[in-house]
This record gives C-alpha cells, structure tokens and sequence, in this order.
C-alpha cells in the first residue's frame, strides 16, 4: 500500500460541502487552519458530530484530528446506508445542517438509508425540517429519484436551546442521477405552509397565519396553512413557534423560507417572562416570512436562494449529458460551491446572465457519478 495523498484545503467556511465532495469523489482530504486564531479555535461541536454521522453511514472512513482540532484528516470509505441508524445532531446547529449532505450520500449508498435523528427541528438558522419534507425531497424527482422511495417523518418537534425533536429519514439508492433542463419557473399558483407551537399557546399560529395571509389574499387566493399545535413529549424540551411557507408554481417549481422563534436559556420564571417581553410577535413572524417568500420570487429562478448550493451539486453528478437550470441572482454560498465543484469534480458551469429578467442560466456537462457499490434487492 502506498502512502495516502490527501488533497489539501483550508479553513472551515464550506466544510461541510468538502466532505460531501471528498467522499462522492474519493479524495482523501487534510484540512488545516480551522479556526486557528478564535477564542476557542478547531472543530465546533456540529462539526464533529457531522463526522460522526458519516463513520455511522460509511464503512472503512478513517478520521483524524489533533489536538487542537484546527487539522482534519478525512480519507473517505464506502457510503453502507443501512436500516434504523441513530444519530444525536446535539443542540449547537438543528437538524437542518445534518439533512443536505445526509441525503446527498445515502443516495449513492450500498444499501438504502433509514435513520432517526434527534435534537433541533426548528430554528433561525438553517432550513427546516418543513423545508426539508415542502421541497427539498421534491427536488430529487427532477433527477430520476423516486419520490415515493423517499420520507422524512417528523415525530416530535424540538426548538432551541434544548430541542428534543426526532425525524425519521428513508431514502433510496440510485444508480446515477439524470441530467436535466430546468429553466421555466413559470407562475406562483399557490401558498401552502405549516406554523408550529410547542409549549406555548395555539393562539401564536393563529396570529401567524392571519399575518401571513393578510400579506398573500392580496395577491392570490389559494393560500392554506396548517397548524401544527404540539403537546407533551412530541413538543420537545423547549417553548417556541415558528412558520415554514412555500409557493408552488404552474411549472411545480417550489419556493420556501421558514424560521422560528424560541425562549432562550432563561431557566426561572421570571427570567422567562421578560425574555417573552423581547420576542417577536406572531403577526410580526407571519408578515415578515411572507415578504421574505415573495422577495425571493421577485428574484426569479426555479429554486430559492437556500436551494441554489444543492441545485448545482445535483447537477455536477449527473451523467456525462448537459443540464441546464435557471436561477435568481447567484448567492455567495452559491459561488462557492462553484468553486468547490471545479476543484473537486473538474465540472465547470456555463454562466450566462439574462438580461430579460435578471435571471441567470447555468449549463454544465456532468461528472457522471456512478454507484457500483449498489446492491440489488
């Protein structure tokens, strides 16, 4: 056996993506500098338990870091998926962090993945678990996954700081993606959406949803939002409420944005009150997550914002065929994983403005990812 090459890389800004691309590509990877001149430098916690999540998924991975946790070795094995895994995300990132490079590796697994993951459903942060199941899932249908092969269960809710939320995730194995030519957004037909409680009062969904609605019945009519008021051990640990919307267009283009608001660390009642003092109120939540739902139409595209790094991942992978997309105003995490796909995959895309709309389209000839590790039921 001769000496492991690892590819070098630095910092921790996109390192989560690193490690997707270093084991889809099998690159053995050495990341320094991690934090090196913080207060407390190297790994966060999330960090490390998204390491752990990929030794649980992953057969013969070895990981290495020093002391300081500022230098990561990661030389990648074989994604297994495997049925009724477990996995702690902690309470530092939500679930959210876990889902996206989750689902991107089980999809080449040897066996299809089925795992329950606990900790925060909902926050200010990242995507949420709605998000997730509203229009993440369905955006793997555009590239030949079967939608029925693929569910994420939301069993109870958990909201920061001390969570208590599980999901139950399945997804299938693929043989490869298909390429794809998705540029018509079309035209928003329809709202839908889900608002959360968990140990507070249902009043808070309602004010949610009559804000939000007051902002869309203006503009279309077919607007629907549940209401998902939760109770006793399916409510978490902690009080919070939060919303999750998306518009659906005549082309089944989905668009989301979601948040939510919790309690924070106050542990005596009184402390509590006065933290319930500086919260947002529902009707401000409500009216502020549709304006940001129709800021992100008005920038065109057939994803949001948040979906664009995922976008152009999926179709880096396809095979050796060009895919073409369209989005709004490309964002820094989009530019990056650009960068980030070049330097692993040697994929380049094609960027051209449209004047017409201020859109963009981005055409690329796949890096043909194949699963040969596939087992055949």
């Amino acid at each position: 056996m001769g000496k492991t090459k690892y590819k070098e890389l630095r910092g921790s800004q996109i390192l989560r993506q690193n490690l997707v691309l270093a084991t889809l590509s099998r690159t053995p990877v050495r990341i320094h500098d991690i934090r090196p001149n913080t207060i407390s430098p190297g790994l966060r916690p999330y960090e490390k338990s998204l390491l752990d999540l990929l030794e649980k998924i992953c057969d013969d991975c070895f990981i290495d870091i020093n002391e300081t946790g500022t230098i990561l070795k990661y030389k990648p094995g074989i994604v297994m998926g495997g049925k009724n895994l477990e996995h702690d995300c902690g309470l530092t990132r939500s679930i959210g962090y876990f889902l996206e490079p989750l689902i991107l590796l089980a999809l080449f697994g040897s066996k299809p993945l089925s795992i329950k993951l606990k900790g925060i459903t909902n926050d200010s942060k990242d995507p949420s678990v709605d998000t997730f199941q509203s229009t993440t899932l369905p955006m793997l249908k555009r590239f030949g996954v079967n939608p029925d092969d693929v569910n994420l269960k939301i069993e109870s809710r958990g909201v920061p700081p001390l969570g208590g939320g599980e999901v139950i995730l399945t997804i299938p194995t693929v043989k490869s993606f298909s390429a794809v030519s998705w540029t018509d957004e079309g035209m928003v037909k329809r709202i839908r959406g889900v608002s959360f409680s968990t140990r507070v009062s249902s009043q808070f969904e309602h004010a949610m949803i009559t804000a939000t609605r007051g902002v869309f019945n203006r503009l279309l009519p077919d607007v629907h939002i549940g209401t998902d008021h939760r109770k006793g051990p399916r409510a978490g640990n902690s009080p919070g409420f939060g919303i999750s919307l998306v518009a659906e267009t005549t082309t089944d283009c989905l668009m989301s944005v979601d948040t939510a608001v919790s309690y924070g660390y106050a542990e005596e009642t009184t402390e509590l009150e006065e933290e319930k003092q500086e919260l947002p109120n529902p009707e401000d939540v409500g009216e502020g997550m549709a304006y940001a739902l129709l800021n992100d139409i008005g920038k065109g595209g057939v994803v949001d914002s948040t979906h664009q790094g995922l976008l152009f991942l999926l179709c880096a992978l396809c095979p050796n065929d060009v895919s073409k997309v369209r989005v709004g105003e490309i964002t820094p995490y989009g530019i990056e994983t650009l960068r980030n796909i070049y330097d692993f995959l040697k994929v380049m895309f094609h960027i051209e403005p449209d004047p017409s709309n201020q859109t963009v389209l981005l055409k690329c000839v796949g890096y043909d990812l194949k699963n040969f590790s596939m087992k055949h039921f």
